[in-house]
């Protein structure tokens, strides 16, 4: 059986980088991808958000060098999780367990750089920076989910 996931979008917002009580890194992002066709001479595009989840030295170099707008290549495995909230309702989460990035373009006001490398080390990020498509909200803070 084969469990793997390959995106390249568009990240939300700035990722998240917490520590767990043994001190192992896990950076939380999410990431946009679209696509567009043309029904009836009208042109759709519809947006898909993935919430993004990395651990130890990887989550630290996204946490360093990731931002908002920015154009990332990941590649893991799909997993969804379950919890009860604070009022015993039982929740779901479906999230991509990466185990690499690579940032593509060039960073944001610098210079043109080369695609980046296997693994999370860093040579480039994109220049794009716009917000989500009108009538595309980004998912849900991550504040009230447990990890």
């Amino acid at each position: 059986m084969i469990n793997k996931v390959i995106l390249i979008g568009n990240l939300g917002k700035d990722p998240e980088v917490r520590y767990t009580p043994g001190g192992k890194a896990v950076c939380n992002f999410s990431i946009a991808t679209s696509e567009s066709w043309v029904k009836d001479g009208q042109k759709t595009e519809k947006t898909e958000w993935h919430k993004i989840v990395t651990f130890d030295k990887l989550a630290e170099i996204c946490g360093q060098y990731l931002a908002k707008g920015r154009q990332v290549y990941i590649e893991g495995k799909i997993q969804t999780r379950s919890w009860d909230d604070k009022d015993g309702t039982k929740k779901y989460m479906t999230e991509i367990i990466a185990n690499t990035m690579k940032m593509l373009g060039s960073a944001p006001g610098k210079g043109a750089g080369a695609a980046g490398q296997s693994g999370g080390y860093p040579e480039g990020a994109s220049k794009h920076s716009e917000e989500p498509p009108a009538g595309e909200t980004p998912p849900p803070d991550m504040d009230d989910v447990p990890f």
